[in-house]
């Protein structure tokens, strides 16, 4: 630690200095001409709270909004990751109408604000599946089974599993758009002489697609995969717009109850922070550690 305080160039302190110079003008103007009631010791019960009768400690409503967070993130990830190698796949295709329509779909999401693209998935696409599916009534039936354990571990309070399929459908169909992207540049920075090589042994498109070009493809496209995760976790805020109940829907239900604005918003961001830099480090790490 010392070392590398000692590697630090004047222009890196005074950066410092001007950063920490900006946050303490932005906490003088709040402490000052907002005369803003700092209550710091509220937000631990709302993270965490004891409960007396039955004397354990439950997750309270930033915490219960952090894990459906990370739920949603995950399934998310999974299903975008799938959409998106079929989409990459699709963007190399030798079929003109195959080709086209891949490349209409990631045009299109990559080019139109998130908020819209949610609004008219959750509208058009997701409201109508849950209820094709017949996913409500389901979900209750569930809950009030004696088995609803193994699956709120999974999915949480299933009375509100409608609204988490909800947001895992929609996140997971625009992200998928930047992931289809990710894929097709995989796939393309192979070298022609190994398909070559592949066709001549007597592989066809679909053996030399799945044995030779994807397990290359995705090994390369391993870095970018995991910044785009990342950003999932950030652009998962944006469901909070269609009532699904993650960390900004209940910091947004928190403030409303409690008047803690900047508390709330602070820690809110503060839990991103720690999951997103987190995720940084590690995957950086494990890049590393390959390299």
């Amino acid at each position: 630690m010392l070392k590398r305080l000692k590697k630090l160039h004047w222009l890196d302190w005074l950066v410092l200095a001007v950063v920490m110079g900006f946050f303490g003008y932005i906490w003088w103007k709040i402490e000052g001409t907002l005369n803003y009631n700092w209550r710091w010791h509220l937000i631990p019960n709302y993270i965490f709270r004891y409960h007396t009768e039955r004397e354990e400690w439950f997750a309270n409503v930033l915490m219960q909004g952090l894990i459906t967070t990370i739920r949603i993130s995950i399934y998310a990830s999974i299903l975008a990751v799938i959409l998106g190698t079929v989409l990459g796949i699709a963007r190399c295709s030798k079929n003109l109408t195959v080709r086209m329509l891949a490349r209409t779909y990631l045009e299109v999401l990559r080019n139109i604000p998130p908020v819209v693209v949610i609004f008219i998935f959750f509208f058009f696409l997701s409201q109508q599946l849950i209820t094709a599916l017949n996913i409500e009534s389901w979900a209750r039936e569930i809950a009030r089974s004696d088995n609803r354990a193994v699956w709120e571990f999974f999915f949480g309070d299933m009375r509100r599993f409608p609204s988490l399929v909800s947001g895992v459908i929609v996140l997971a169909l625009f992200e998928s758009a930047f992931v289809g992207e990710i894929v097709r540049a995989g796939i393309q920075s192979i070298p022609k002489g190994q398909r070559e090589a592949a066709r001549s042994i007597g592989m066809n498109r679909t053996q030399e697609m799945r044995y030779i070009v994807l397990p290359q493809a995705l090994q390369k496209v391993m870095p970018p995969m995991a910044n785009q995760f990342i950003t999932l976790i950030k652009d998962s805020a944006i469901i909070s717009l269609i009532s699904v109940q993650e960390l900004t829907f209940k910091t947004v239900e928190l403030v409303a109850s409690t008047r803690l604005i900047f508390e709330a918003w602070i820690t809110t961001a503060a839990f991103y922070f720690v999951i997103c830099f987190g995720l940084s480090m590690l995957f950086r790490r494990l890049e590393n550690r390959k390299s």
